[in-house]
């Protein structure tokens, strides 16, 4: 269940009309409603009011319990004999669709598409005119009791401008229109949120317990009611603008709509509060690129697909690596390529920073953006682009000094480094591998990850040195490529400080997500030491980049490709893994944590002491904040086979994510398997390896960030993902132990403030 987030306190909709002088009298309510309980009375799901005290709306429960009937100002246009109305049995899971027709002194009631009561108003119908009213929740206006307002969730309300027969009504469905009758005034709470989707109603005013969710208006009663007016006072519909500039005014609409786009935002589940997501669009890829450190201000690109435009690079900066501002995008489509693909970033001595990226689509190569400083808001693309040329997509056919042709890879830079006056940067295999490397009897050394090293004297002139570093099979396999490389120095400590003798090398294959290397870099070439994943089971951890601070940190992000179906709809996608800190351990290999910057989204701590837990126990961490939380454990594995922690867990189990260390296989766990009820989610068990020294103690630390769950094991391991969670109770978290006992000797729960925008 998509979990709810209050908007405002009431909600009631003011409603303009077509003309000035037109009056609305022959017409259709319809609505699709799911009580939350059949023993209310007296609240509307729907009504049209002239703010005069005259009012028509679906109302529920006034005269007879669990009764629709048609409400209007003392009963004036409503059948007060109710007796042979059908009891409204629908749960409030349920929804149903009623409609009320007037046509002349003729009302009809449809419950989905069914009779429901027909009669003979004694009053003549009521016109409406342009000063109508539209309400959710009071049956009224001049409604003063609070407690009659409808409780339950409205999937869709629309007002047709004529009388609809039954098989017109049965052939509605929510969020769609049936043949050519088109709603006079419609709210598709799924897809628009607040916004009435013909234009007509523009201006917005909420109150009361108001909610969007689960794709529904979810109205709390006591006094809940909306209210939406026409801004153009004579009463006009207002024109949805479909395109607008950066010149001349901004129209009302966008304005409007922007706010509700960010209220959607806010109220949608899956939304994270402090990871970073796009602003909006698709992000799909989403990989983030072009990192780098200037001015004290770290800078981040992320690829999305903008629409109407193409792949472009989205720009945003922070000084605090969790507030970000939105720059200008800094590259897409133009200047010689019609999309901008992955890439890096790199900081000149002269403090101008340059882009290098992927040009698309065919035969291009490899392009070069600068930007001379400041804010880094605008960016020039090289005129020489493509600085690096294909001779196909992604390949660039060269010849050796003997004449032979060979193939290196020109897609997918790394980020640019600088060496004794020389420039120097990455291209990624994939497209190579493709070509040639995939064959049955493809030579050894053209199989697996590869990296091709280029180097210039000037940045516009590029020349190809050679294979970047050997593979061994121990490691990878002859079906991994490598792509979007992140080439930068190791620090030697955390909190950074001056480098370590070793470099790190991070990037992906397709098929296997993140890994890195770990080695020696001398005569231009690097000689991996160690290899490692951070992702085991798919590739949900993907596309990594990476820079160096002011202090000499060395900070990833990744993206997490799990990406839900209906993405487009929701207007966002895409998701980081939170910015790591990467180290070189005492033992060579790579260590890792989250930046230190995320303490300070900590608040309202608690902790516990010294529970110990037998095989099969349980415990849960009562008022910890499940879907926006940070927990810190130090465990004594003693003799259990496994132990740790469950997350965005329901009451009764149905759904949860555990997060545990399995002591026989020496493993890091991440059990996706009931993380959801719903299609959505990859349900896996990911395994990294992870073994603990003896006598060392099991330190976790989990983030939950609504759909995003990351666990970190000693500085050693770590494990990110995506689940979602369907029902609105799965906020649990508790400590488990199986197979044995286990001492959790300190643990600790913080809720964690959002730092998004929106």
């Amino acid at each position: 269940m998509m979990q709810a987030t209050r908007l405002f306190a009431t909600l009631t909709l003011i409603a303009g009309f077509a003309t000035a002088d037109q009056a609305l009298q022959d017409k259709t309510l319809v609505a699709w409603v799911a009580p939350a309980n059949l023993t209310q009375g007296g609240g509307s799901v729907l009504t049209i009011d002239d703010n005069q005290s005259h009012f028509d709306g679906i109302v529920f429960g006034e005269l007879a319990e669990a009764r629709w009937m048609g409400g209007s100002e003392g009963f004036a246009r409503t059948q007060k004999d109710q007796a042979a109305f059908p009891a409204e049995t629908a749960d409030a899971k349920t929804f149903v669709q009623i409609a009320i027709v007037y046509h002349g002194n003729e009302v009809t009631m449809f419950r989905n598409g069914e009779p429901y009561a027909h009669y003979t108003m004694p009053n003549q119908p009521r016109p409406f005119g342009p000063d109508a009213v539209v309400l959710f929740g009071k049956r009224h206006l001049d409604l003063q009791d609070a407690q009659d307002a409808f409780v339950g969730r409205i999937k869709d309300a629309r007002i047709y401008g004529q009388p609809l027969d039954r098989e017109t009504l049965a052939a509605l469905q929510p969020g769609k229109v049936a043949g050519n009758v088109k709603p006079w005034a419609w709210w598709s709470f799924a897809d628009e949120g607040l916004r009435e989707k013909t234009g007509r109603f523009t201006d917005i005013k909420l109150a009361g317990d108001v909610r969007i969710e689960d794709g529904c208006l979810v109205l709390g009663g006591k006094g809940a009611t909306v209210t939406t007016a026409c801004s153009d006072d004579s009463g006009k519909t207002v024109a949805v603008p479909k395109t607008w500039s950066f010149s001349g005014a901004v129209p009302d609409e966008a304005v409007r709509t922007s706010r509700l786009l960010r209220e959607r935002f806010i109220a949608d589940p899956y939304r994270p509060t402090y990871h970073f997501c796009p602003p909006e669009d698709m992000a799909l890829p989403g990989d983030p690129n072009g990192a780098f450190y200037a001015n004290g201000r770290y800078h981040l690109m992320y690829l999305y697909n903008r629409s109407g435009s193409g792949f472009c690079w989205g720009h945003i900066s922070s000084g605090d690596l969790l507030h970000w501002r939105h720059h200008p995008d800094a590259i897409g489509p133009g200047a010689g390529d019609e999309g901008c693909f992955s890439g890096g970033a790199f900081v000149d001595s002269d403090g101008s920073a340059y882009l290098s990226y992927w040009m698309l689509w065919g035969s291009k190569g490899i392009g070069l953006a600068k930007s001379s400083g400041g804010d880094y808001n605008a960016w020039t693309k090289l005129p020489e682009n493509p600085v690096i040329k294909s001779t196909e997509w992604g390949v660039t056919e060269m010849k050796d000094q003997d004449g032979k042709t060979f193939f290196c890879g020109s897609a997918d830079p790394s980020n640019i480094w600088k060496k004794d006056g020389r420039y120097y940067i990455l291209t990624g295999s994939l497209l190579v591998l493709n070509k040639i490397g995939r064959a049955p009897d493809a030579p050894l050394a053209e199989q697996g990850d590869r990296l091709y090293l280029f180097t210039s004297d000037n940045l516009k002139d590029w020349k190809y040195l050679h294979v970047f570093y050997d593979r061994k099979p121990e490691w990878t396999d002859r079906s991994e490529d490598n792509m979007c490389p992140s080439f930068l120095p190791l620090p030697a400590d955390p909190e950074g400080g001056p480098p370590s003798a070793k470099h790190l090398l991070l990037f992906i294959s397709h098929n296997k997500g993140c890994q890195y290397y770990v080695g020696d870099y001398k005569d231009d070439r690097f000689t991996p030491n160690n290899h490692g994943r951070m992702t085991w089971s798919d590739n949900t951890y993907f596309a990594p980049e990476a820079l160096i601070d002011g202090q000499g940190r060395q900070i990833m992000w990744a993206w997490l490709t799990d990406n839900p179906a209906g993405e487009k709809e929701k207007g966002w996608s895409g998701v980081y893994g939170l910015p790591r800190s990467l180290w070189l351990g005492d033992d060579g290999t790579l260590r890792m944590r989250p930046v230190k910057e995320l303490e300070t989204l900590r608040g309202h701590e608690k902790s516990w002491d010294n529970l110990a837990l037998a095989d099969g126990g349980t415990n849960v961490l009562v008022g910890v904040r499940g879907d926006a939380c940070e927990l810190a454990l130090e465990i004594d594995a003693g003799t259990a086979k496994s132990c740790g922690v469950k997350v965005r867990a329901s009451k009764g189990g149905e759904e949860e994510t555990l997060l545990y260390y399995d002591a026989d296989k020496k493993e890091l766990v991440f059990d996706a398997t009931r993380s959801s009820q719903g299609p959505e989610g990859r349900k896996i068990v990911e395994r990294a390896p992870f073994a603990l020294n003896v006598g060392e103690p099991l330190k976790l630390r989990v983030f939950v960030d609504k759909s995003v769950v990351e666990v970190y094991a000693n500085d050693r391991q770590a494990i990110c993902r995506r689940v979602f969670p369907t029902r609105n109770d799965s906020l649990g978290v508790s400590l488990f132990s199986a197979g044995g006992k286990a001492q959790f000797k300190t643990v600790k729960a913080w809720e964690m403030a959002p730092s998004n925008p929106y």
